[in-house]
């Protein structure tokens, strides 16, 4: 699976999902849960409110190319907030399953501590040069938080609109969303991260310091 974005969305209340869902603002209705923009290979900068450095020949180790070198004026810079940096990555949860990589695509782009990503990711770049990679493991609470009962919603089937099904993405104010479940009665649906509860690893590599 591939992540959507390295941010944990705010959280909105209770009142605001129900609303929402009850007039399901679908997005990507008929579209699996595995088959919507939460794993799509572009995601991890497009939702993260950075953006991918143009394409061309890799850049840095963990994406197949040279280890990155600093601009000059930037010998031993290190990263800091504020700092707009690219870098490649690789997670991984801790049974080792790689959930995310950049591997294959630009390095990510970013803004330290802008909030563009989850805490942890912030964490793990600031004090690096470039070239510098580093392998940190954060526990959910610096990633996507943990699950929440609060955000699993039940609508009564009455409310909800005709042709959902279990596994289908919808849009609550913005948020992802997954149907669950769907009975005579109600539809279940769910908008917890689907690596809410989880920790995760990464391998952080400094390409560049952009601004």
């Amino acid at each position: 699976m591939k992540i959507s974005r390295f941010r944990d969305l705010k959280r909105a209340g209770q009142g605001a999902i129900v609303v929402t869902v009850l007039a399901l603002a679908l997005a990507g209705c008929g579209r699996g849960a595995n088959g919507t923009s939460t794993t799509g290979t572009a995601t991890a900068t497009q939702a993260a409110g950075g953006a991918a450095v143009g394409a061309g020949t890799p850049t840095g180790v963990l994406n197949g190319g040279p280890k990155g070198t600093p601009k000059a004026g930037q010998e031993g810079r290190m990263v800091k907030a504020g700092d707009k940096v690219s870098v490649n990555y690789r997670g991984t949860l801790d049974d080792g399953t790689e959930f995310d990589s950049s591997k294959g695509r630009a390095p990510l782009q970013f803004t330290v501590g802008a909030g563009d990503v989850i805490a942890g990711f912030d964490q793990a770049v600031t004090g690096l040069k470039v070239g510098e990679s580093k392998k940190v493991r954060m526990e959910a609470k610096d990633a996507y938080g943990e699950r929440r009962d609060d955000l699993i919603v039940n609508v009564p089937a009455a409310q909800a609109p005709t042709g959902l099904a279990v596994g289908q993405t919808v849009s609550l104010g913005g948020r992802p969303a997954v149907v669950t479940a769907i009975s005579a009665e109600s539809v279940t649906v769910d908008a917890n991260h689907e690596l809410a509860g989880k920790a995760l690893t990464f391998e952080v590599e400094l390409v560049s310091i952009d601004s």
